[in-house]
């Protein structure tokens, strides 16, 4: 390892990113000790970009999100990890801000949130005001590790965890065009009803049928300030919202066949 590298292992997982992953990568290889990629089969050389972009490349066939994670995890030789998706890049500040957590040593918790935030096509970074999510993504992998859901991707903590959190904002390629974005929705909503479904499923009013796609469009486009965004931030907000409302729609379609 060179002396200027911290001791992180960067890990992601990944199914036909050629498109955005060696820009992920390029903003990290530089500064950790190794970049792993677990691809579940890409078909379109997402793993020779990958690895010729310097990252170690193995397989694994698609488990479930945290499953997958799970795999990668076990793939690291790292105390200290750090999970990115592939269409995240992190940012110089976000950078320094990591460098200085491991100046003088380790950090001193176990682990630290991420703030991400999305970037829509023709944008170049988050918006000043952008919402963002902060899930944990650098932590200590003895004393974090992904939970096993298929759907639900998040780092689980023994109670005493001391956990903080990191402010330059990551910069999220999520949306290549709203047909592709609708796509992944729509496979969300199939995981999460078979994922309820497995467990008993669960009964829906009829006030939810309803209200489930007016009210979500309220949080994602006033709530996650998509109205600060033009045209793309309505037009994405009406896919987060169709889409929550399919996932429910789905869940009765499930509670009919089974005559619930």
């Amino acid at each position: 390892m060179s002396e200027a590298r911290l001791p992180v292992s960067v890990f992601m997982i990944a199914l036909d990113e050629a498109d955005r992953i060696e820009r992920t990568i390029a903003a990290i290889r530089d500064w950790v000790d190794e970049v792993i990629v677990v691809d579940s089969g890409s078909t379109d050389g997402t793993q020779a970009l990958a690895a010729a972009a310097g990252a170690r490349v193995l397989h694994h066939d698609w488990a479930g999100y945290g499953p997958q994670k799970r795999f990668a995890e076990a793939q690291c030789r790292n105390r200290w990890l750090l999970n990115l998706d592939a269409d995240e890049v992190v940012p110089p500040s976000l950078r320094r801000e990591i460098e200085a957590l491991f100046a003088t040593g380790e950090p001193a918790l176990d682990g630290y949130r991420l703030r991400i935030a999305e970037i829509f096509p023709g944008e170049t970074e988050p918006h000043p005001l952008a919402y963002y999510l902060d899930p944990v993504r650098l932590y200590r992998a003895d004393r974090g590790r992904y939970a096993a859901s298929p759907v639900h991707d998040r780092v689980e903590f023994p109670p005493d965890a001391r956990l903080g959190e990191l402010k330059p904002l990551v910069h999220h390629f999520s949306v290549r065009s709203l047909g592709e974005q609708m796509t992944k929705l729509n496979g969300y909503s199939d995981l999460q009803v078979e994922t309820l479904a497995s467990a008993g499923g669960r009964k829906v009013s009829l006030l939810r049928l309803v209200t489930e796609f007016p009210l979500w469009f309220l949080k994602v486009y006033f709530g996650r300030r998509h109205f600060l965004r033009g045209r793309y931030g309505f037009l994405s907000a009406m896919n987060v919202a169709f889409s929550r409302h399919l996932r429910i729609a789905k869940l009765v379609e499930w509670e009919l066949r089974n005559k619930r």
